[in-house]
């Protein structure tokens, strides 16, 4: 089998590479290791960034977006009991971000895929890239039992942090960067109506809260817990009574509980790869970087990195002169590392560490509010929390 581009994953990221190359008049082909239910059973992240709708549009699949997604002009703090809103709208000269579902998100991809006829592989075992600095790359996979060999003239490893695109570089080759933080977030999913119109990010003594939403009828809570803690831990009725307590009073009056649609905790850590391309294998999202989900960055940069690698994709195959691809690393890095930088804040920010004295806590706590009392520090925070521009390519 031949193609031009081979995308091991079946991610948002792959979809929407495939979409975004299928337009463009690029052939490709998916390969993803496991069922499409399995793909779609992911809880993920939901807030879009204004770029991430802009680029959803562009690929011709924010139809159900803009019509359910909710849009969110601003966002909540609630600091010492005390909630003050950052007006995105206001400082940002109506730039928001919008509430939609990774899980929507991707099944409008899929709805995409099929409807474009381009193949897709699911359920693919030992994948595996080949000839990875040479002229005439190709994977092969095992499917529906069948040794499949497809020849290509690129390959976008879109398959994860535990994918094995990365994995398949030479030791010595990459430079890792990483830090892992000493909690995880304990997530509740839950037919209940938010608790507010927009997110609540909360610091409190007891540890971080986050209160956000799925949309006008599902909910999804979390709050800071110990790294190693379990799921047995959490009753339903514990969590929500702890998560009343680190809320504003008022706020936590109104809450609305129910039983849990689902429970888990996921650690916290920060994680980039440079560079991230080797031959003529391209490394996308989670593949190449990780961040604390406190700054919602995950997702958008991701699909930050797809942008790049189609567009230089676009303009290789258009021009016939492949060597605007050897920019890819450096077109995404600086603004993962941005990116990585505001996370990392936020996270150092809202949260609770093991090891902060009085003082360290007092200065934390002084630093946000100085932010938040002074409208250039909000624009800072509302500028990166609606996601910075993207690179232009020349």
């Amino acid at each position: 089998m031949r193609t031009q581009v081979v995308i091991i994953g079946a991610g948002p990221s792959g979809l929407l590479l495939g979409q975004l190359l299928t337009r463009s008049g690029i052939d490709n082909v998916i390969v993803e290791r496991q069922s499409a239910d399995h793909v779609l059973s992911r809880i993920r992240a939901g807030v879009l960034e204004q770029g991430t709708v802009d680029l959803l549009r562009q690929a011709g699949v924010a139809e159900r977006l803009e019509q359910e997604g909710q849009v969110h002009e601003g966002v909540e703090f609630a600091i010492h009991g005390q909630r003050e809103r950052l007006d995105l709208n206001d400082l940002l000269d109506g730039r928001c971000v919008t509430v939609y579902g990774q899980t929507e998100v991707t099944r409008d991809l899929m709805a995409a895929r099929q409807a474009s006829g381009a193949p897709t592989f699911y359920q693919a075992s030992e994948v595996q890239p080949h000839e990875l600095k040479g002229e005439r790359p190709y994977v092969t996979c095992q499917v529906a039992g069948e040794t499949l060999r497809i020849d290509c003239d690129y390959i976008a490893g879109c398959d994860g942090f535990h994918g094995v695109s990365r994995r398949s570089i030479p030791d010595g080759v990459l430079t890792e960067y990483e830090r892992v933080y000493p909690f995880g977030w304990l997530g509740l999913l839950s037919d209940t109506p938010p608790a507010a119109d927009e997110l609540i990010y909360v610091n409190h003594p007891r540890g971080f809260a986050l209160c956000s939403m799925r949309s006008a009828t599902r909910s999804r809570y979390y709050l800071q817990v110990e790294a190693g803690d379990s799921v047995e831990n959490w009753s339903d009725e514990r969590f929500w009574e702890e998560l009343k307590a680190r809320l504003p009073a008022e706020t936590a009056a109104q809450l609305v509980t129910g039983p849990s649609l689902e429970k888990s905790i996921a650690p916290l850590r920060s994680y980039v790869v440079e560079p991230m391309q080797y031959g003529r294998l391209f490394l996308v999202g989670d593949a190449a970087h990780i961040v604390p989900p406190t700054g919602a960055k995950g997702l958008n940069l991701a699909l930050g990195d797809v942008r790049n690698l189609h567009l230089l994709l676009e303009r290789a195959y258009r021009s016939g002169d492949a060597s605007c691809l050897e920019r890819y690393s450096a077109l995404c890095l600086k603004r993962i590392w941005a990116a990585v930088r505001f996370s990392w804040w936020m996270t150092t920010a809202l949260h609770r560490f093991p090891d902060t004295d009085a003082f360290t806590q007092r200065v934390q706590d002084a630093e946000l509010q100085a932010l938040l009392d002074s409208r250039a520090g909000r624009t800072t925070l509302a500028e990166n929390y609606v996601g910075l521009p993207f690179p232009a390519l020349d």
